[in-house]
């Protein structure tokens, strides 16, 4: 039986927010903010990807799904049929540090082609440096803590959209806002459905915001 005081245990949430929580959860899982970006500074973005033909852009898209959400995903489910995890879920220190290690391997590669392609526009080669930085914290912060992986993700999200506001000749917020709100609903859903601490989420979105920067004062 726990010792823990029952009024120490975090309140358990109706059946309908923690389906809501996992839903947000699995939307903006860590694989999929690259993609996210990159689809938004492909489709939606007027100056990014400003001159370039549509065949072009989209090769790019493709690119940064392939290299930054299929490889990783399917790496770890070999890990994880071939024993060496226990879990696809990542739920311990020590089952996180071979995934990362392969991650940092597959989001350097992303950036490094970026950057030798000059065509490339800038603030998609800074994200994914961002990325691939924020992959490379999270492996080092994983030897002392469990830092959220959602939490570094959408922190770096929300910085990216930060930073590329400030660096359009016409400043808006409207985007910005709308990452700070999925950041919000996103690190909710973990504290909800995860067995994350709040002191794991604010280091995480701390970490992700802090490599965007690097990345972009790089």
């Amino acid at each position: 039986m726990s010792t823990t005081p029952l009024a120490a245990q975090p309140a358990k949430q109706p059946a309908p927010i923690r389906a809501l929580a996992h839903f947000f959860s699995w939307v903006f899982h860590p694989l999929f903010i690259p993609a996210c970006v990159t689809a938004f500074l492909v489709f939606i973005d007027p100056y990014t990807f400003a001159g370039f033909n549509t065949k072009y852009s989209l090769f790019r898209l493709i690119f940064v799904i392939f290299n930054t959400a299929f490889i990783p995903g399917f790496a770890v489910f070999l890990m994880w049929r071939l024993k060496l995890i226990q879990s696809m879920h990542l739920r311990t220190q020590k089952e996180r540090i071979i995934p990362y290690a392969a991650a940092m391997i597959f989001y350097f590669w992303a950036w490094y082609v970026a950057h030798r392609q000059k065509e490339n526009p800038g603030p998609f080669i800074d994200f994914l440096l961002g990325s691939f930085l924020a992959v490379c914290a999270a492996w080092f912060l994983n030897i002392v803590n469990k830092v959220s992986m959602h939490a570094i993700a959408i922190g770096g999200f929300a910085m990216f959209f930060l930073l590329h506001a400030f660096n359009q000749s016409d400043v808006t917020g409207i985007y910005f806002s709308i990452a700070i709100l999925i950041a919000g609903v996103v690190c909710t859903s973990r504290l909800i459905v995860s067995d994350h601490t709040p002191a794991e989420i604010y280091l995480g979105l701390f970490a992700g915001a802090f490599c965007q920067v690097i990345a972009r004062w790089l």
